[in-house]
Parts: C-alpha cells; sequence; structure tokens
C-alpha cells in the first residue's frame, strides 16, 4: 500500500476512472447521433406535371410517404410543371443539381435517348404496364436503364414505379374510323409515338401536358392525346372535344419515373436509401388503386355532366399502329446497339410473362357481360 493512500482512497480513484472511461465511451457511441440531429434534410424537386393533374398528387403521394416514413428526417417539397424549369427540362435540372429530384416519365426525355421511351412508349410487346415493371425489377430492365443513363452523362438515380392503364387514342373532332382519317392530322404525342403517328400520317407536336388544352383551343393541334379520365378531365380536355377514342398501342405499358440527382443520392444515409426503395413500391400499389377508383369516377363524370362521347379504337388503326411500331424499332435498333439491347431483353421476357398471362388469367369480359349487360345479373343479386 501506498503511503498516505488507504485502499478507500484507490477504490474511489478507480471509481473516478471507470466512469470517467463509461462517459467517454457512451459520447463516442452518441456522436453519430449528434451529427444526425444538426437538422433535416429538405429536398427541393419538381414535377413534370401541372398543379391540378392528378399526376402531381401521386408526386405528392409519394413525397408524403418518404415524409412519414423518415419522421421528417427526409423532406421533399415537390413544385409543380414550370415552377423551375420546363416540364422537357426537368431531366438536365436534376442532373445539374438545378433540383435535387422530379417526377414524370421517361418518355419525356425521348430527345436525349431514343431508347428512353422503350419504358412505356409502346405496345409492350403485349405487356401491360404492370408486366414492364416485371422485367424492370427482375428482367434486367433496371441495370439497362443506368447503363443508357450512363451513356448520356446524365447524373441521376431513377425509380420506375406506378403502372399506368392503358390510354385513349385521343380526343378528336369527330370518331375516327378508318386510318386516312390521320392524314396530315395536327396531333400531340410524345415518346416513339411520335414515330408511330407519323406512320399513321399525322402532323406531329410533342407538348407536354399542361400546354395541350390551350393548342387545341387555338387550332395549333387538331387532335391529341395524353393519358387518363382524371387527368384528361381535369386539364380540360372536354372543353374543347367531345370526343374520345378509347383503346390504343400507342402507350399501353407507361409508368412513372421518380429521378433523384445521384450526388445528393449517394450523400443519404443507408437507412434512408431503404425507405426510399420501399416508398417507391408502397407508392406504386397506392397509385394503382387510387387510379382504378378516380379514373372510373371521372370517366363516368365526362360522359353525363360534359357530354363526351367514348368510342373504340377500330381494330385496324390498332392493327396498325403494331406494323408501324415494328418499322420504327427495327430501325432505331439497326442504329442505336443499346436500344437494340433493350428491345432484345424486353421481348425475351414479354414472350415468357406474356404466354404465362394469356393462359392462365380468366377474359373478365364474359363476368362484365354477365353482371352488367343485357340481362345484367347484378340486378337480381
Amino acid at each position: 500500500m501506498t503511503k498516505g493512500k488507504s485502499p478507500l482512497g484507490e477504490k474511489t480513484s478507480r471509481r473516478k476512472f471507470l466512469g470517467g472511461a463509461a462517459i467517454t465511451a457512451a459520447a463516442t457511441v452518441a456522436a453519430p447521433n449528434v451529427v444526425r440531429a444538426q437538422g433535416p434534410i429538405n429536398m427541393r424537386w419538381q414535377s413534370t406535371w401541372p398543379a391540378k393533374d392528378i399526376f402531381h398528387e401521386f408526386a405528392i403521394d409519394f413525397s408524403k410517404k418518404v415524409n412519414d416514413m423518415t419522421g421528417g428526417e427526409l423532406t421533399i417539397e415537390v413544385l409543380p410543371a414550370g415552377a423551375v424549369v420546363p416540364a422537357f427540362g426537368l431531366l438536365d435540372a436534376v442532373s445539374k443539381g438545378t433540383l435535387d429530384g422530379g417526377h414524370g416519365v421517361s418518355a419525356y426525355h425521348y430527345g436525349k435517348q431514343p431508347a428512353l421511351a422503350l419504358w412505356g412508349s409502346g405496345p409492350g410487346f403485349g405487356m401491360d404496364a404492370n408486366m414492364l415493371l416485371a422485367w424492370h425489377k427482375y428482367g434486367g430492365g433496371k441495370e439497362l436503364l443506368e447503363k443508357l443513363y450512363s451513356s448520356i452523362g446524365a447524373n441521376v438515380v431513377s425509380f420506375l414505379y406506378g403502372p399506368m392503364p392503358t390510354q385513349p387514342l385521343g380526343w378528336f373532332k369527330k370518331p375516327m374510323a378508318k386510318l386516312e382519317d390521320f392524314n396530315g392530322l395536327k396531333f400531340r404525342t410524345v415518346g416513339i409515338s411520335i414515330d408511330v403517328f407519323t406512320g399513321l400520317g399525322a402532323a406531329v407536336n410533342a407538348l407536354p401536358g399542361g400546354e395541350i388544352v390551350s393548342a387545341l383551343d387555338r387550332g395549333l393541334l387538331e387532335a391529341a392525346e395524353f393519358n387518363n379520365a382524371s387527368s384528361d378531365r381535369a386539364l380540360g380536355f372536354a372543353d374543347v372535344s367531345k370526343i374520345c377514342m378509347l383503346q390504343s398501342f400507342h402507350q399501353n405499358a407507361e409508368q412513372f419515373e421518380i429521378l433523384f440527382n445521384k450526388t445528393k443520392y449517394d450523400a443519404l444515409p443507408g437507412k434512408m436509401k431503404a425507405i426510399i426503395t420501399n416508398a417507391v413500391e408502397a407508392a406504386s400499389q397506392d397509385m394503382a388503386w387510387k387510379a382504378i377508383d378516380r379514373y372510373s369516377k371521372d370517366y363516368t363524370e365526362l360522359q353525363a355532366k360534359d357530354n363526351v362521347k367514348f368510342y373504340k379504337t377500330p381494330d385496324a388503326i390498332l392493327k396498325k399502329q403494331l406494323e408501324v411500331y415494328d418499322e420504327v424499332v427495327k430501325k432505331k435498333a439497326g442504329e442505336n446497339p443499346l436500344f437494340k439491347e433493350i428491345l432484345q431483353s424486353q421481348i425475351e421476357f414479354a414472350q415468357r410473362a406474356t404466354r404465362w398471362e394469356q393462359d392462365t388469367v380468366v377474359n373478365r369480359r364474359m363476368a362484365f357481360d354477365h353482371y352488367f349487360g343485357a340481362n345484367a345479373a347484378a340486378k337480381k343479386i
């Protein structure tokens, strides 16, 4: 024992030392929490849709899921089209960091690389939008899209979600009865559909959603397609046309795209990246459910309140769309190796998936006719 120090003093010193070490260790462990607690991450986004469009609502739905799931640690503010850049300028703005992210469709970047329109702008080789998303997640599409964006130097991270139902052929001054009705018609569409409708004889002008009705009203367009009953009604199509043709192959399998600036995304903690990935998939299904509810209501309202007449697109026009699409993509595949690689990947997946679907899924038309057709069995239940 050291002179002048008691065993009690030694124990007291030891306790102080151990207590100090424990405090130091606890502070070390807590240090990352101190960094995280400095404040939430705020992102400014823009959609490619007008504020009144249900598509902008879908964008906000996604951002709310992220905000809620992170407990406010990551907050995304979504502005409508034109608030910072024009709708067709979204990719550049996100890539450069002018915006932290955005909500749109890949076909809007068609001018950057035509292969981007293969995600949704076409017949999908018999797939619907949900099946194309299955190819994207499990059939190699995601990796091909990353390769595609890298090839054009886009500094973005892309998430595809939100399977869209088959889109109408469009809004017209009179029903489209035959192929010749397209000759010289001033028509609006986007993506590979530009080439398809040009092949049908139309004079095509690509415009973002918020500019279409105004162009129709001023006579700059004679006809146009956009997307669905809810969007078309909100944007005012029924104010400039009373004829809508349903069913088309020009955008049979489209989905939405969520874009992050890659630098900003890569800097996020792993936990937030995981939340974003799962929020995308949750928003995808929620969007599909909401679309069924809202589109069907607005489809009814367009007829009952807005006096719109709907007609089925003649089979001759549908068949010609497929034939023209084949010619267009064959030509582009010959000019663009990456376009060809993506095309072949889709075809291989579609051949397997659509065969399974066609053999397995019952045609629900029989059930519809049984319950709501001439005999209306539903009324007897």
